[in-house]
């Protein structure tokens, strides 16, 4: 079916290892992270746009949990207000 693509992206894989090495410390450690540690392996929900919002919603808890880390409260109140 699509087996020219999927050899097309083996090969790339195959010529910068390093790539994927990269992704993986970037890209899926916050998914680790939502998917075991806070037990979003699944989802609730039936269909494509009710998934979505729950996805962007585990998302956006993350995201901020990281920016109250990253940023002290004070220094954040200050910036909004």
């Amino acid at each position: 079916m699509d087996e020219p693509l999927l050899e097309q992206m083996e090969q790339r894989v195959h010529a910068r290892p390093e790539i994927m090495t990269q992704r993986k410390e970037l890209v899926e450690h916050p998914f680790g992270t939502m998917k075991r540690g806070w037990d979003q392996g699944y989802v609730l929900m039936r269909g494509l746009a009710k998934v979505r919002t729950e996805f962007s919603l585990t998302v956006l808890a993350y995201n901020l949990r990281r920016v109250l880390n990253l940023v002290d409260i004070p220094r954040l109140l200050a910036s909004l207000g």
